[in-house]
Formats: structure tokens, sequence, C-alpha cells
């Protein structure tokens, strides 16, 4: 089968059987991008929309071979990682990765469910900081990920927050950005962090509601635009913007929005 010449997406993460985050959600948000995807499935999990009930690792040769077959079928243009659950899996992903050194990588660096689930084994951070970032474009922690992976306590305020991206910055991340869902105010602000740069200020108004798989939309939706060729503050901006359009919208459909 000769290459689909089409750009695509390569989606690594876990399933999510109520298709509030994971692959589902991100390829939602790719195809509303206006772009295809392609997936590498590192986990099957058991979950509605309140809790994770069993959790079924894939073997890493499995998620390797995935990618590879992925990048053999279609013009990948950017890959956007998930959920990654163990040590070995984070090595598999990394050794395809340093194959395809040119094509940019979105970390969504998933350590819990919103139900508080484990989905990452606590040895693997340390795999993930030392293997994985470092081949990454951008990896998109927010605060509480942000915290554990700098072994701090959570940030209590903005300096707070940007002292540890710069150390987790140091780690080798060719860029991060801090997600501000986490914090409080008016503004729900993210912090674009690049190696040498003035931090770069991302922000829209803190909508009164929440959603599931908003962290997935994020980086998946970065990582679309990264596909189509946009400048990594501009994808960030244009990701920021299409979640916060996709929650409002959300609000607005909820009963007694006046919507």
């Amino acid at each position: 089968m000769a290459l689909n010449r089409d750009p695509y997406v390569l989606v690594v993460g876990g399933s999510d059987s109520s298709g509030g985050a994971g692959i589902a959600r991100d390829i939602e948000t790719i195809s509303g991008v206006g772009l295809r995807a392609c997936v590498a499935v590192t986990a099957v999990t058991v979950q509605t929309h309140q809790s994770v009930t069993a959790i079924h690792h894939m073997q890493p040769g499995l998620v390797a071979d995935q990618m590879r077959a992925a990048l053999r079928a279609n013009r990948v243009s950017a890959i956007k990682i998930g959920m990654l659950s163990t040590a070995r899996v984070i090595a598999a992903v990394a050794a395809v990765l340093s194959e395809n050194p040119r094509i940019p990588a979105v970390l969504d660096p998933v350590l819990a469910s919103s139900s508080g689930r484990q989905l990452l084994e606590p040895g693997a951070i340390g795999v993930l900081k030392r293997d994985l970032m470092p081949l990454c474009r951008l990896v998109t922690p927010n605060l509480v990920e942000l915290a554990i992976l700098t072994g701090s306590d959570l940030a209590v305020d903005d300096d707070d927050a940007l002292r540890q991206g710069r150390r987790l910055l140091a780690a080798g991340p060719q860029a991060l950005l801090i997600k501000g869902g986490h914090a409080t105010g008016p503004r729900s602000t993210d912090v674009l962090l690049s190696p040498g740069q003035e931090p770069v200020h991302v922000d829209m108004p803190r909508l009164a509601g929440s959603m599931r798989g908003t962290g997935c939309m994020l980086a998946s939706a970065i990582a679309a635009h990264l596909a189509g060729a946009k400048p990594l503050e501009d994808s960030v901006r244009e990701g920021k913007r299409l979640v916060f359009e996709k929650l409002l919208r959300c609000i607005e459909r909820e009963p007694g929005s006046g919507a």
C-alpha cells in the first residue's frame, strides 16, 4: 500500500471506554482542526466519567510496532503522547521518537485520572524525565503534574509555578507549557517556557464549569497545529482557544444555563 500523503497526527495513549478522555478525545479534537489521526494504544482502561475500574497495559514491543506501522502507512507530521503507564512503555515510545527526530512530539504527562486513579507507575517518572521529555517539542503539565514531576509541593503562586517550570525545563524538554486550569482567578493562564526566552502567557477568561479531557484536547490541538507547520507559540494559542470554545459550548448546553 502506498504511503498516505495527507498529514496525520499519530496519537499514542490509552483508551477511555467512556469517551471522555484519552484516544477518543484526541481523535475528536484533531478531526476538529481538520486533520486525520492514526493511533498506537498503550493501555486499555475500563472507566466511566466518575472512576477507573481496570487498566490493561500493552506490551512495550506492541506499542512500538503500532507506532512504526502508523509511521510507515501515513505522512505523520506530529505526534501526541498521553497515557504511558509503565517505564518499559516509555522506553519503547522514546526509541521510536529517536528514530524520527524531525517529527514534533507533544507530551501530555498523564499521571492520574480525574478521579484520582494512578495511571503511571511511580518508578516510571524518572524514566519519563530522562528518556522521553528531551525528545519532545513540548511537554504540557498542569500544576499538580508539575509538582509531582519536580518533587515539589503544589505551587502557591505564579512565581512558584515558574520556578518549578524552569527546574523541569532544565531536565531536558525543548519547551514546557504550564497549564493554569487548577489555579484561581478570573483568567485561565498557561505559561509557555522555552530555554533562553522570556515566558509567554496565553490566557482566556476562566469559565465556571469543568469538563473531562481538556488536557487531552489541548495537547492534541497543539500537535495538530504543529502538524500544519504553525510555530509553537501560535499552535499553543490556537489550542488554548479551541479548548475555551469547546468548554463554553459544553456549559451553554447544561440545563439551566439559559442557552
